[in-house]
């Protein structure tokens, strides 16, 4: 019996989200960042628009985005809501991760595919890069908090009117990696109809 499918049932069973405050500073070689990237390029897409787009931070690149977010968060909060805790944070958990992608969404231009659909697209192209990064041994999180949707981000990024961001995928290594997290069954979430 092919042994594959059962290894990959774990992989996706096993996939946790591990916050970036767990990352212990450790780096990911740069050629695992690329097949990461890679194996999100083959998510299913609608009409093949392969609507996601990827800005990659890493070194140096990490600090300009770690500032630019932290500063935009101090500019547009009042004082009175201003919290110094995540403030550092939107700092920290970047400088944590090895790598961090930026997941974008470039709007087809004749708009002919639902830009649901176009999420739901990239969605696909995220969960990829999250199976392969568990296959590695590489932490991951999604988040898409503080300034993600906001105009200041999609114009640092330089994305078009159209154009969308949709979060952070932090990358790292953890020795604290999160490995459980509970699922209701299946079959409270399945009506199955034969006829």
């Amino acid at each position: 019996m092919n042994s594959f499918p059962n290894y990959l049932n774990q992989v996706i069973a096993n996939r946790r989200s591990t916050k970036p405050r767990n990352f212990n500073g450790g780096k990911i070689a740069d050629s695992l960042v690329w097949q990461i990237l890679e194996n999100a390029n083959w998510a299913p897409t609608h009409a093949l628009t392969q609507p996601w787009r990827f800005q990659v931070f890493t070194d140096d690149g990490k600090n300009k985005l770690a500032n630019f977010q932290a500063e935009v968060y101090k500019k547009i909060t009042p004082e009175a809501n201003f919290k110094p805790e995540k403030y550092e944070r939107m700092q920290t958990n970047i400088l944590k991760s090895s790598h961090v992608i930026v997941i974008c969404l470039k709007r087809q231009l004749s708009e002919k595919i639902l830009e649901i659909e176009e999420i739901e697209a990239v969605a696909c192209s995220v969960q990829n890069m999250a199976l392969t990064a568990s296959a590695y041994g590489i932490c991951s999180f999604w988040g898409s908090g503080g300034i993600t949707y906001r105009q200041e981000l999609k114009d640092f990024l330089g994305l078009g009117e159209k154009d969308l961001c949709l979060g952070y995928l932090y990358l790292g290594y953890s020795d604290r990696p999160k490995t459980s997290s509970p699922r209701d069954l299946i079959k409270t979430k399945v009506e199955w109809i034969s006829r």
